[in-house]
């Protein structure tokens, strides 16, 4: 859309005070950013090392589609750059692809890893698990596929189905099958397996790596830290509030062109900021540190958290060793909804 990269850039501009510390990690997602022109892509980038303080070992991801990924495009991003590339490869069956409704199919996510193995190290890929046309042994196969290509980091996710989609609507209508929440289950159970048995570290509900390749982005945003979404409907959070940028993206251009960023804001309660430690530490292998509650929070809020721990602990969905809770085998699948049932109300 003409003036959105030079609204993105002025932006970075505007608001680069947001931020007081040191940037580790640069994120270019949703959306296709890999239809960015290089060009664009280097001015950007080049803004950021401009506003802010970079770090000089910043990881810098690009999301691509398997169809944008091209020898050209990978030296380009190289020299422009890009450090890290996530390739939403979701599936290496077609079956899988047409349901899902992606427009790659299953020979260009291979070709596509053929190709990006060559120029990047540092490589993540996504696959959706427990959709109704794939089996037990397509999934092996595609986790397999995807340790055939030495893949050092593996985003898995179950699918889910959004309402109000085109998909959402052909199962309403029975035109697709639904999903079967057990056989997500059991498929969460195969692929912790191989992927742990393959020297994986599970280091994060959905998320599997090699030593040394974790995403230090999706980690920041575990670990609370501080981040600044530039563009359209992107968020922010400095540690007390929450924002995120109009939708619309011709309202968006305009206002960063009157020099008045267009957002909505939500100032969290302690109890909220609580609850969001919660919910993301309870997802990662570190866990949630009742002592760290009490520094942070209160003796009181840490107790709360134990008896309510309590029934989690008595099932083994949770363990605690030392003042840390985390979530056991059995506990992973049922993450969120067992965070949801550890929150604290105001």
């Amino acid at each position: 859309m003409p003036g959105m990269m030079d609204a993105i850039i002025g932006e970075a501009v505007i608001r680069k005070d947001y931020l007081q510390e040191k940037i580790e990690t640069i994120y270019f997602g949703g959306g296709t950013p890999s239809l960015i022109q290089i060009a664009d892509l280097e001015k950007i980038i080049s803004a950021l090392k401009t506003s802010f303080q970079i770090s000089n070992s910043v990881e810098i991801t690009l999301e691509s589609n398997p169809d944008d990924i091209s020898e050209v495009n990978l030296i380009a991003w190289k020299k422009a750059g890009i450090t890290r590339l996530s390739i939403g490869i979701q599936s290496f069956n077609d079956n899988d692809l047409s349901w899902m409704n992606r427009a790659h199919t299953a020979a260009e996510a291979e070709n596509s890893l053929k190709i990006a193995t060559r120029h990047f190290k540092n490589i993540t890929i996504d696959l959706i698990y427990g959709s109704p046309t794939l089996t037990d042994a397509q999934w092996e196969k595609n986790v397999k596929q995807a340790l055939s290509y030495h893949i050092p980091h593996l985003s898995c996710y179950a699918l889910t189905v959004e309402s109000k989609t085109a998909l959402s609507a052909m199962i309403e209508k029975h035109k697709k099958e639904n999903i079967d929440t057990n056989k997500q289950a059991h498929h969460f159970d195969l692929m912790v397996n191989w992927l742990e048995e393959a020297g994986y570290e599970h280091y994060e509900i959905s998320n599997f790596a090699l030593p040394g390749f974790r995403s230090q982005h999706n980690c920041s945003y575990w670990n609370g830290k501080h981040y600044l979404g530039i563009g359209p409907s992107a968020h922010s959070f400095n540690g007390i509030s929450r924002q995120w940028n109009v939708a619309n993206n011709a309202l968006y251009i305009k206002s960063i062109v009157n020099g008045q960023p267009d957002f909505e804001i939500e100032n969290l309660t302690a109890s909220q900021q609580l609850n969001e430690y919660i919910m993301t530490g309870l997802r990662t292998i570190e866990g949630i540190s009742i002592p760290y509650i009490t520094k942070h929070w209160n003796s009181l809020a840490a107790t709360k958290l134990e008896q309510s721990a309590l029934k989690w602990l008595s099932t083994e969905h949770i363990s605690e060793k030392e003042g840390i809770l985390t979530l056991t085998g059995k506990g992973k699948f049922l993450a969120d909804g067992i965070a949801a049932d550890l929150f604290q109300l105001d």
